[in-house]
């Protein structure tokens, strides 16, 4: 379950400058019809871990990077995460430390085995949360969201059997999601690096050490480092004792 976050007074917390931080690049220009703008956004470890061997990531970060996560929940139309984040976290995925608007909830589960009594589905939220599946879904489960209030797309599937990044992005759009905000698990972020579909990486780095445990990014097939994939428009701040470091990832095959 969620825990309470102990925050500082916000009178302490740098908001506006967080905010602006927190604004999508040039995401309201994308003309509609398209995939939405993404931002990834994540707290990771100095030694790259979002949760330790054991999957506790409470909290990887301080209080000032947590009001940065929210403002960035703020200022996107949805906040997407995968199921097993959902399985071991039960997140409500609202904003709740700074004021403004709670995005809409987007939950990708290829084959519905979201809890029905998740955060996200409880006490009237299913009402502002898309489930995105496969089309090879239980019938029965599908019903069941629906049934509660939720949102459910059917998309393709993957080689892989899992939903299709890039048949949800489209779909999302379709429903008038212009700006999606990801924020984890691994799975999901990997997948849309892979997928190339990554217009800001937002990632607060805490000054903490764990050794063996969750890594925030897995296997992107790069052999050699000069094809590491690079940030380019690189903005750097200092969060409290976390340092955020974002911009714009780009492959080697699209670098100039």
């Amino acid at each position: 379950m969620e825990q309470p976050v102990e925050v500082p007074d916000a009178a302490c917390w740098p908001v506006e400058r967080l905010r602006a931080l927190a604004l999508p690049r040039f995401g309201r220009d994308r003309p509609p019809g398209r995939r939405p703008y993404v931002t990834v956004s994540y707290a990771q470890t100095l030694d790259g871990r979002i949760a330790t061997r054991t999957g506790d990531a409470r909290w990887v970060s301080g209080p000032e990077s947590l009001a940065f996560a929210h403002c960035l929940r703020a200022e996107h139309d949805a906040v997407l995460v995968g199921v097993g984040t959902v399985v071991a976290d039960d997140p409500r995925l609202t904003t709740r430390l700074v004021v403004g608007p709670s995005p809409r909830r987007v939950v990708v589960d290829s084959r519905l085995r979201l809890p029905l009594a998740a955060a996200v589905l409880a006490d009237g939220a299913a009402a502002g949360t898309t489930v995105v599946a496969t089309r090879d879904a239980p019938t029965e489960r599908v019903q069941r969201l629906r049934d509660l209030g939720a949102t459910v797309l059917l998309v393709e599937s993957s080689a892989d059997g899992r939903v299709a990044l890039d048949d949800a992005l489209e779909r999302l759009a379709a429903e008038g999601i212009r700006t999606l905000l990801i924020e984890g698990g691994a799975g999901m972020i990997t997948a849309a690096l892979r997928a190339g579909v990554v217009d800001r990486l937002a990632v607060c780095v805490a000054p903490k050490l764990v050794g063996r445990g969750v890594e925030a990014v897995d296997n992107l097939d790069i052999t050699h480092m000069r094809r590491a994939t690079r940030l380019e428009d690189v903005e750097i701040a200092r969060l409290g004792d976390d340092l955020l470091i974002a911009g714009r990832p780009v492959a080697a095959d699209d670098r100039a």
